[in-house]
């Protein structure tokens, strides 16, 4: 079992425990990545470009944008659960036609 497939099972158990499949739509999933990632960019608002790097960030402001990207990793990785796509397939695929494009 990949790393990839082993995080999935791992928050489909969490979901499951909680009796949430009822909520794990595809859509309301969907809204959620998106939700998140308006978190995470929520982070980095009125920030210079300059300062967003990694060395100009405090500990606690780097670690609010750690727990962010893990929100919206984990809500990516129950999508993709729900839908029964294989990350790691598609994403490589994704890299090949962008090969072709830029």
């Amino acid at each position: 079992m990949s790393e990839i497939d082993a995080l999935k099972s791992e928050i489909r158990a969490f979901a499951d425990a909680r009796d949430w499949e009822i909520f794990h739509t595809p859509k309301n999933l969907s809204m959620a990545v998106s939700g998140e990632a308006g978190e995470l960019v929520s982070e980095f608002q009125w920030l210079t470009p300059e300062e967003s790097m990694k060395e100009r960030l405090s500990a606690e402001k780097l670690k609010d944008i750690k727990m962010e990207i893990a929100d919206v990793a984990l809500y990516l990785f129950r999508l993709a659960d729900v839908l029964d796509v294989d990350l790691a397939e598609v994403m490589r695929e994704k890299m090949k036609i962008n090969e072709t494009r830029f």
